[in-house]
Formats: C-alpha cells, structure tokens, sequence
C-alpha cells in the first residue's frame, strides 16, 4: 500500500494506565505494543510526522487522570518522543474519545503542514482510534488504521449484552472499513508501504 511522504502516525493514548487489567479487563492483540514501537521506528527514520495523543481523563476513579502514574505514556513511548530524526511531532491532549477534539488541535496543525493522510494506532480500538477515525473520515482525510497495531478490552453495553475484546475490534474494523471511515489494515503493509 502507498503511504504518503508526509502521512502522519497518530499515537492514540499509549499509557500506562491501560496496564491495569484489574481495571480494565481482558484485552486483546498481545503483540500490539511491538507493532506500534516499529511503527514508530519506521516513522521516525523516514522523517515522517509523528502525532502522539494524552487522554487526561476526568472520570475520577480511571488511571488515565492527570496526576497519575497511569496518565503518563507506555515507557517504549515516552523513549522515542523528541527522536524525530528531523520529522515533525506533536503531543495533543484531550479528554473526549476523538483526537481531533484536543489541544493543540489537530486538525490545524494537519491542514498547516499539508498532510492528508493519517496512520492511526493505540488504545483502544472501538473507543479513541475508532472515534478519531471517524471524525478524520468526516473531515475528509485518507485515514488508514492499523489493526494489529491496537488493542482493547471486553466491553459490556445495554441488556447484558457483553463483547469480548476480539468481538469489540472486529466489529470496529468492519464499521471503519465497510463504512468508507478508514482503510484498515496490518503493520506489515504499512511498514512495506513506507520503504
């Protein structure tokens, strides 16, 4: 698959607190921390822009709240911020699920550097990546969402009704894909992509 020079990867709340199963449940793509590390990788030696997300979450019992260990990002995050090789980055905030509704906003800063094409990976794939490419579909860009590069979390909704977490990412990835929202793909074409 093609991947523009300038695409941007956007990180989506790679933290800490998505450690604590005890919290969140089961989760599911066990290998997802290593793709997005060479996503990274791959984006950083390309020169290409990096956009890392920060959900600070207002919810006073979630580990995502500022001031907590679990606010700050996953470690193999937070080592490859500021090792852009000469690409572009951002950190953006927010407190909702879209990326696209944080600050700095993302959108300017996107429109600004030309780009069109957004690489989205993290946490959690029916919740904040899904969301945010929802919202860059809208919007008019060429939103490509890494599959094995997100992971999530078994879910329960309304009547009972309990999702596991490879249901929850399915059914996210057919809504993307079969909804025009985003392509959604594996590491592997990405990274191929990138060469």
């Amino acid at each position: 698959m093609d991947i523009a020079e300038n695409a941007a990867l956007v990180v989506v709340d790679v933290q800490q607190g998505f450690e604590d199963l005890d919290f969140w449940g089961r989760r599911n793509h066990p290998g997802a921390d290593e793709n997005i590390a060479g996503l990274i990788d791959a984006w950083q030696a390309s020169g290409r822009p990096v956009v890392f997300v920060r959900h600070d979450s207002v919810e006073p019992a979630s580990p995502l709240r500022p001031g907590q260990p679990g606010n700050g990002f996953k470690e193999y995050v937070e080592q490859r911020r500021g090792k852009g090789g000469g690409g572009a980055e951002l950190l953006v905030t927010k407190s909702v699920n879209s990326a696209f509704h944080g600050t700095p906003d993302l959108g300017a800063w996107l429109e600004e550097a030309g780009i069109s094409q957004v690489v989205l990976v993290g946490i959690q794939t029916n919740m904040c990546v899904e969301t945010t490419a929802r919202v860059g579909g809208n919007l008019g860009y060429d939103v490509v969402v890494v599959f094995d590069a997100t992971y999530t979390f078994d879910v329960e909704g309304p009547f009972g009704w309990r999702r596991g977490a490879d249901e929850a990412a399915q059914a996210s990835a057919v809504t993307l894909h079969g909804g025009g929202f985003a392509r959604v793909v594996m590491s592997a074409d990405v990274l191929a992509g990138t060469r």
